[in-house]
């Protein structure tokens, strides 16, 4: 079968994947679509340490083809989701429902792929690049029919990082503030995020003017080219900032805008060996600084809840997507996604 795969030298499509059957508590999923995520660029440019090599894609959706041994919750031929949280659900983290923080989630890629003799990790825990993969059950959630998959695939990773950054770890109420450095894939989601909660000011910062439009569509009452200019909004700051890009000046920026008791939220991926610089003193305001891994999702209930969401009009998807690609134009898809041209590029099979 074809998927997308990065051996240390330059990511390719090969035809010669092979996946194994599904075991215990495991599913085959035929991918109907993927999300290209600037994570998966990042492995690619070593932003993101991981072993190879490594069938990339993490933002998938596509029909259940198999289930293994005691899955039950999802059948042959139904439509899902694909989150990329393997998480064990009995650990203490589980068992709070913080399912992001799980041990058994983080850092322990398996190899269920393979080329000839060679056998490949799976990114993410899901490797929606290829036109089969194998996940565990808890990563699958089943979608109504009626919801395109071409739109569905977006909600595994950047619906769930953006919207539930603003819901799940911010807890944005009505009224905040909100200040969004970087209106890209997830950006957007965290400008659609505070528009659900009912902040306000929205202001959106990004020095593509050419993404204003998509950015006021998706929640922003204000956009601006760079965030020196977020005082003559807020004069004493914002409520919420959220760092959407991954750099480290970026960063301070946000931590600087904040108001009183205000707190900035850590969603762009820096290289791992990066280290940012603020003001202690400014901090003593009951001021935060919060990472925020996977939008501190729990999959299972967050994408019923974002399609429903979208059923109803609240949430925007098929928005989402800046263009289609099939797969043997993986290379033009990663080329628009680097260089902005796409809010979000997507792989279909």
């Amino acid at each position: 079968m074809r998927g997308v795969i990065f051996d240390g030298t330059a990511p390719r499509v090969v035809e010669d994947l092979e996946v194994r059957d599904p075991g215990p508590g495991e599913v085959l999923v035929r991918i109907v679509a993927a999300g290209l995520c600037h994570s998966d660029l990042s492995v690619v440019d070593g932003t993101i340490p991981f072993p190879l090599p490594v069938v990339l894609g993490h933002e998938g959706a596509g029909v259940v083809e198999e289930v293994g041994p005691g899955v039950t919750h999802v059948a042959p031929g139904d439509h899902v989701a694909l989150s990329t949280l393997a998480n064990c659900g009995t650990c203490a983290d589980c068992a709070r429902g913080r399912p992001t923080m799980c041990r058994s989630a983080i850092g322990r890629p398996a190899r269920p792929f393979r080329r000839g003799d060679e056998r490949l990790y799976n990114f993410a825990s899901n490797s929606a690049f290829a036109e089969r993969t194998l996940v565990t059950a808890v990563q699958v959630v089943p979608l109504p029919e009626e919801i395109p998959l071409v739109s569905a695939a977006l909600i595994g990773c950047a619906v769930l990082t953006g919207v539930g950054a603003v819901l799940n770890r911010a807890k944005v109420d009505r009224g905040e503030s909100v200040v969004v450095i970087g209106s890209g894939g997830i950006g957007l989601n965290v400008l659609q995020g505070a528009r659900i909660a009912g902040a306000s000011p929205v202001v959106a910062v990004d020095s593509n003017p050419a993404k204003e439009p998509m950015a006021r569509r998706f929640g922003a009452t204000h956009f601006l080219p760079s965030a020196d200019a977020v005082r003559e909004v807020l004069p004493t700051g914002a409520d919420h900032a959220f760092e959407c890009v991954g750099s480290t000046r970026l960063i301070r920026q946000a931590v600087d805008l904040l108001d009183r008791h205000g707190q900035a939220v850590l969603l762009g991926v820096p290289p791992a060996d990066a280290e940012a610089a603020f003001r202690v003193s400014s901090m003593y305001l009951d001021k935060s600084i919060l990472g925020c891994r996977y939008g501190s999702s729990r999959p299972q209930a967050d994408i019923a809840l974002y399609a429903d969401l979208y059923r109803r009009g609240l949430l925007l998807l098929d928005e989402l997507v800046g263009r289609t690609y099939p797969l043997e134009d993986f290379a033009k898809a990663a080329d628009d996604a680097h260089h902005g041209r796409v809010a979000r590029a997507v792989l279909t099979f």
